[in-house]
């Protein structure tokens, strides 16, 4: 078997620089926690290096790269010493500038179910339209939108309990 072509590291450089920060907000909405999250980020480039994918323009690259980043978070998550830790350790770890609120709404979206958390933030945090989310995830249109639909309802009921 071949081994893929490396990337010059000027390209390298391009696509961290151009891409790192959405990579890290996915990350981040997985993770909880900014190391977590920075981790996850460069464990994403480096499967970027090592596998070196052909890309057909910008679009698809940070589509893979963001479909990547949620499956590295997914798998980190799943990690055997990752269920043991206290998630009291992360407790003093500050979040990149939010409030109450918005601190309220990003933990409910952090425990929703992998399939209704990823649309949520390519939707909502990343700004990506159902048809370029549909594209991304390789779902159709249609799942794409009843996981927004199901996802708002699951939000709402949660939020509104912390409420009362």
């Amino acid at each position: 078997m071949a081994k893929p072509l490396l990337r010059a590291n000027n390209e390298i450089e391009r696509l961290y620089r151009t891409h790192f920060a959405a990579v890290y907000r996915v990350c981040f909405a997985y993770m909880g926690a900014a190391a977590d999250a920075e981790d996850a980020a460069a464990d994403t480039f480096v499967k970027l290096i090592r596998s070196a994918p052909a890309f057909d323009g910008e679009e698809h690259e940070k589509a893979w790269l963001i479909r990547t980043a949620s499956n590295v978070c997914k798998d980190a998550l799943r990690h055997w010493w990752r269920r043991r830790e206290d998630l009291d350790d992360h407790a003093d770890t500050p979040a990149p500038e939010r409030d109450e609120a918005h601190a309220r709404v990003l933990d409910a979206v952090r425990l929703l179910p992998d399939r209704y958390k990823t649309p949520v933030i390519l939707y909502y945090y990343h700004g990506h339209g159902t048809k370029e989310i549909a594209h991304i995830l390789k779902l159709p249109e249609g799942t794409v939108r009843h996981r927004l639909y199901a996802a708002r309802k699951l939000l709402k009921t949660k939020l509104e309990g912390e409420l009362q």
